[in-house]
């Protein structure tokens, strides 16, 4: 009961698309390479999800209701620390950990969370840059993080009594049970392409990775720089977040987990 998509059977051949098909390489029981659950490729539906750096390739298996086949580009660091994923070396860190990348404009810090809405928790993530945003091709001095979001459709959350609307075209790619991007549409129409993606993937509580996958969609808030800071605990992200909100300087957005 193996899905191998298109492709997927161009990077590993048709010889080896078969047989897994076939089911004469199945995997038989695996942990997901998302939600990290046991599954069973003999009872139920399970897609092949290629890992592919820039040297070397790993095959993973994940639950078809959690991510379908295909094929994520990685680089070789963390295809390595997939490798090691995949080996249950990698454990959980708490919320509120951030991972940083370096766009062009600022550096962007990344908070994982869960955030309690209308009584049930929600998988969020926390994004405030470092420094200001400057529109680009601007040579004014203000912070246009926020007006940049909204242009591409975030919405401004005053409070959070409810979850935001979905944001269709943008995603969150949860694989090997770890944080790798959040995506936004190609301007050409093609491939979604990488908004933020973790230097190496950020590691997030069981806790969040089960409400992502029951969901099937993350929470995606951003503030400005100063806003919200780095919060050690939930309850005290969760205190920045409605502080922020309050303030108006709050946009967030639904955003579905990535090939769902």
């Amino acid at each position: 009961m193996l899905d191998v998509s298109d492709a997927v059977r161009a990077e590993i051949g048709d010889e080896e698309a078969d047989r897994l098909v076939a089911g004469e390489n199945a995997p038989g029981s695996y942990d997901c390479t998302s939600c990290r659950t046991p599954g069973d490729s003999e009872q139920e539906r399970t897609s092949t999800v290629l890992f592919v750096g820039d040297e070397t390739a790993v095959l993973a298996f994940a639950h078809a209701s959690c991510l379908p086949s295909q094929v994520v580009q990685v680089t070789e660091e963390q295809l390595q620390g997939a490798v090691r994923s995949i080996g249950g070396v990698a454990g959980a860190t708490a919320a509120g950990t951030p991972q940083q990348v370096a766009p062009e404009q600022a550096v962007l810090g990344v908070t994982s969370g869960l955030v309690l809405i209308e009584g049930e928790l929600h998988p969020a993530l926390v994004v405030e840059p470092t420094s200001a945003i400057v529109r680009p091709g601007s040579a004014g001095t203000g912070d246009d993080f926020l007006p940049l979001l909204i242009e591409q459709g975030f919405m401004p959350v005053t409070e959070l009594s409810s979850v935001p609307p979905v944001l269709h075209g943008w995603s969150v790619l949860l694989a090997m049970g770890q944080l790798h991007a959040v995506l936004q549409p190609s301007a050409s129409g093609g491939q979604p392409v990488a908004w933020w993606q973790a230097h190496q993937p950020l590691q997030v509580t069981d806790g969040w990775r089960a409400a992502a996958n029951k969901h099937q969609q993350v929470l995606m808030f951003a503030a400005p720089v100063g806003s919200i800071g780095r919060q050690p605990r939930e309850d005290l992200l969760r205190e920045s977040l409605d502080k922020s909100a309050a303030q108006g300087k709050l946009v967030g957005a639904a955003l579905p987990l990535a090939g769902t």
